[in-house]
């Protein structure tokens, strides 16, 4: 180890045994003590080379994106082109239907959307006011392939999809399965009194409302192309019947309510049903042209504004949502599910071709709305025993969002 004289400075290297005693300087001659250092430790071996090397710094994380949706297609000259040939065949179709039905304007528009939207539609109405009519002569104007089936207690699901019967060959005397088609193999499908027949009759119509085929003896069944359901319900007898569940309801797009007549299309009614009139529909769409059209619906333009504007509405009609006004908190137990933003964006989509144009606009939203939300909004004891209806709650809800 080194040590200095404390008088001179004159350095000396010794053992570390020296540590603590008393040495004299041999070039001045000062006694002094030798300090108690320890000696210095060896130098640590470099493990640089041997470590990974130090993880990068980290970019700042950036703010979350709002969520864009997916871009619309482009437009073309065609398209533009289908367009105005719709918005005629409607101004036609709806010259059609007035051969044979008096009245009831925006339920026709209605049925046409969801058609046009690749939807389903219920139909709700007394006795008598032209239900079954408006959907058969819709099927004849369309060119569609029509079929009614009247849904009793005692309907069974295999009435409705089908069934497989043995089949005897005659000439080999050989026996095999054959399918035999129900009447839901059809373009539009007419379902008369829904609510009469119990909930597995019922039942055998969702997966062809969701899916657009059946499933017999193991075997998937595509419908054909278009293929809607047009279903009717009496709202005043409920003696004998099965509701529907809400589940099934919701497949419905629109829930329409089919009212009376005026007075002076009654009168025009009485003329027509009971004097030897009879209307000679002729047929405007072809089954393929209206697929065809179906795709176009889907390309219509939606801006940022109608999309918040219909989120805003439907989220608004849940109560247990914070912002939820108070007479929803108050009148609602169940509020609609995204299945209505889906509708409400297709609908207006389907409105605003309809009347010539490739971009909705919220007023084709709220066209739709009453349809489209009444049915999936579940009013509570408190707005039953208040009267509330739910046509007033989506009025309610229709007056207070603002677009």
């Amino acid at each position: 180890m080194r040590f200095k004289c404390t008088n001179c400075g004159q350095s000396y290297e010794s053992e570390t045994d020296m540590l603590g005693q008393e040495v004299e300087c041999g070039k001045c001659g000062t006694v002094f003590t030798v300090p108690k250092q320890e000696p210095e430790p060896d130098a640590a071996p470099d493990l640089s080379a041997a470590l990974p090397p130090p993880p990068a710094p980290k970019a700042p994380e950036e703010p979350e994106k709002p969520y864009v949706m997916t871009q619309q297609e482009k437009w073309t000259d065609d398209d533009m082109a289908k367009i105005e040939k719709l918005h005629k065949a409607y101004s036609s179709i709806d010259e059609q239907v007035r051969k044979a039905l008096v009245g009831q304007n925006e339920v026709v528009k209605l049925v046409l959307v969801s058609i046009f939207s690749q939807g389903h539609c219920l139909l709700m109405g007394v006795p008598g006011i032209g239900k079954t009519l408006l959907v058969s002569t819709l099927a004849q104007s369309l060119s569609l392939t029509f079929k009614r089936v009247q849904f009793t207690p005692d309907l069974m699901p295999s009435d409705i999809t089908g069934t497989e019967v043995i089949q005897e060959d005659k000439s080999t005397g050989d026996r095999a399965f054959r399918f035999i088609e129900g009447p839901i193999f059809t373009n539009m499908l007419l379902a008369d009194e829904i609510n009469r027949t119990p909930p597995k009759t019922q039942a055998a119509l969702l997966e062809a409302m969701q899916e657009r085929q059946v499933t017999v003896g193991g075997q998937r069944r595509p419908l054909p192309p278009p293929f809607f359901v047009l279903a009717t319900q009496n709202p005043i007898e409920q003696e004998g019947t099965y509701p529907l569940p809400e589940a099934q309801m919701d497949r419905f797009m629109f829930q329409v309510n089919v009212g009376y007549p005026k007075e002076q299309e009654e009168k025009q009614i009485l003329d027509m049903t009971t004097s030897g009139y009879k209307a000679d529909i002729q047929p405007v769409l072809s089954g393929d042209l209206i697929v065809e059209l179906q795709a176009l619906v889907r390309k219509v333009l939606v801006s940022d504004n109608v999309v918040n504007y219909i989120l805003k509405l439907v989220r608004s009609s849940r109560s247990d949502t914070p912002n939820a006004p108070e007479y929803i908190r108050k009148w609602v137990s169940w509020g609609a599910g995204p299945r209505a933003c889906q509708y409400l964006v297709i609908g207006g989509k389907a409105v605003a071709v309809l009347d010539g144009r490739n971009e909705v606009t919220v007023d084709d939203v709220r066209e739709v709305a009453q349809a489209v939300l009444g049915h999936r909004i579940q009013p509570n004891f408190a707005a039953e025993a208040e009267g509330i209806t739910r046509q007033r709650i989506v009025d309610e809800l229709l007056s207070m969002v603002a677009a």
